[in-house]
């Protein structure tokens, strides 16, 4: 599987941050889908199957939190890599996110290069 083929969903209220991230992502050859909320990027995921989501967690609509339960109790979307990245970084707050399944916590503020990286690391395995 090439990069190509792997798919990131970018959830993010944010637009600074949903703009940096895609164009990063899109640069590296993924090929990448934004949402702006929880409940779009549930509708992402249920159509597109990613292998990624970069995930906020205080968010319109519904929370990321949520969201990482939907894809992680879904047996057609577990297999997806969930990365939150928020400004909850309180112990508790990580700890919340990786008992939900995900994959890495990432606490904002972060260097969207940085987070480039850390994708690149996690998808090694299926490129």
């Amino acid at each position: 599987m090439t990069r190509q083929h792997i798919k990131i969903v970018i959830v993010d209220d944010e637009p600074n941050i949903l703009m940096s991230l895609e164009f990063l992502m899109k640069k590296e050859g993924y090929k990448v889908f934004i949402a702006r909320d929880g409940e779009e990027a549930v509708d992402i995921v249920r159509t597109e199957i990613p292998d990624v989501v970069l995930l906020d967690i205080m968010m319109p609509k519904v929370d990321g939190y949520e969201v990482c339960r939907f894809i992680k109790s879904s047996p057609e979307y577990q297999h997806a890599k969930v990365i939150f990245m928020s400004s909850k970084s309180r112990e508790t707050d990580l700890q919340k996110g990786y008992d939900l399944g995900a994959d890495l916590y990432i606490p904002k503020p972060f260097s969207t290069r940085d987070m480039v990286a850390k994708v690149n690391a996690l998808t090694m395995s299926a490129v």
